[in-house]
């Protein structure tokens, strides 16, 4: 079976927000003393993020906390009027990443026959998916799949959908595609496990697409196959529910440890599976979910520093987009003709660890 990586595209939204700004804003709209003061500061100071994108202006916050709210002051918007903005942007950003995949694969929007949508921070039907078909002009006949409200690990999750569906017609080409908008789920009150959101997260879309017929172009990835690992014991420690003023976040300081404890023994059981082991593996291209992720990855494979840098780098430039971010990794691994193979790996709400592995055909 084949499942060849035609072409990768990546988009952000215009607005660049500096780190310093969001601190800023974050700290006058949040917090209510000055030890929340104090912590907000470090955990901006430590994020490893620098700049990042978004829809939606820093003054936002300022306006969403003033807005009247009888039955729960200081949130913001409810999430129905959260979701209007989600449609107003998520389309046409997925559709930029659309349009640079496309081009980078050299396909035309009528070859493709299967359309993956990944996103957990909107809902709506019609949806990305329908708004693509028409905006892309793809066949009226297209196949969908959606792959929602799964986190972080999304679009991994998605490239497993399009393995299946090359598997099932070798035929087809299938065009995937991540979006998300973090920002509109932006935290208002102080909360010790939520708050951190508020340094890490941003916006941003992804696409890639996918042929099952294979390709004479030389140093092209193929995706080999996919993974996946509950970690025991970590239920609590990542989770994103749907609130009245946005969707809920919560990330516990156990993240990192419950990843350091179990990610080597099902990483070597899983890479044996792809004829591969940990020293044969060329290049990590992690979910930068926060440096203390990360971090733990690195402790836990016995990866030197450089493993991860472009996971950082993409992280300090971008920040964490959610399911996106492991594409734009990728793309800029493939730009950099990094060596293989690649496994990409990423984490969200299970605690779930989701790996796929990307190698090169002679």
């Amino acid at each position: 079976m084949r499942c060849t990586v035609l072409g990768l595209g990546t988009a952000v939204p215009p607005d660049l927000v500096s780190q310093e700004a969001a601190l800023s804003m974050s700290t006058a709209v949040v917090c209510e003393n000055t030890r929340q003061e104090r912590l907000m500061s470090i955990l901006f100071r430590k994020s490893g993020v620098e700049g990042r994108h978004a829809v939606l202006p820093t003054s936002i916050g300022a306006e969403w906390k003033a807005r009247p709210d009888s039955l729960n002051p200081g949130n913001g918007p409810r999430t129905g009027e959260r979701m209007n903005l989600y449609r107003e942007f998520a389309a046409p950003l997925a559709h930029s990443a659309s349009i640079r995949a496309l081009e980078d694969a050299k396909t035309l929007p009528e070859e493709i026959t299967h359309l993956v949508t990944v996103s957990c921070t909107g809902f709506a039907a019609p949806g990305v998916d329908i708004s693509l078909i028409g905006s892309l002009g793809l066949p009226p006949i297209t196949q969908r799949i959606n792959v929602g409200f799964m986190g972080c690990h999304g679009a991994i999750n998605g490239m497993r959908a399009v393995r299946g569906l090359v598997a099932a017609d070798p035929k087809a080409k299938v065009l995937m595609v991540a979006v998300e908008l973090c920002s509109l789920h932006y935290r208002l009150k102080w909360d010790d496990e939520g708050i951190i959101g508020n340094a890490l997260f941003a916006d941003g879309a992804a696409a890639m697409v996918v042929s099952g017929e294979g390709s004479d172009q030389p140093g092209i990835w193929e995706i080999g196959g996919t993974g996946s690992c509950l970690i025991p014991d970590s239920t609590n420690d990542m989770s994103w529910h749907v609130g009245d003023h946005g969707f809920d976040m919560r990330l516990t300081g156990q993240v990192a440890n419950s990843i350091e404890d179990a990610l080597q023994p099902w990483m070597e059981s899983w890479l044996s599976s792809m004829n591969s082991s940990l020293d044969e593996v060329g290049a990590w291209a992690v979910h930068p979910g926060g440096p203390k992720i990360l971090d733990a990855v690195e402790a836990a494979l016995g990866l030197p520093p450089e493993a991860t840098s472009v996971s950082r780098s993409i992280l300090r430039q971008k920040g964490n987009m959610s399911s996106p971010t492991v594409l734009f990794v990728l793309d800029q691994m493939r730009h950099e003709e990094t060596p293989g193979p690649v496994v990409a790996l990423a984490f969200g709400p299970g605690l779930m660890a989701e790996a796929a592995f990307l190698h090169t055909v002679d």
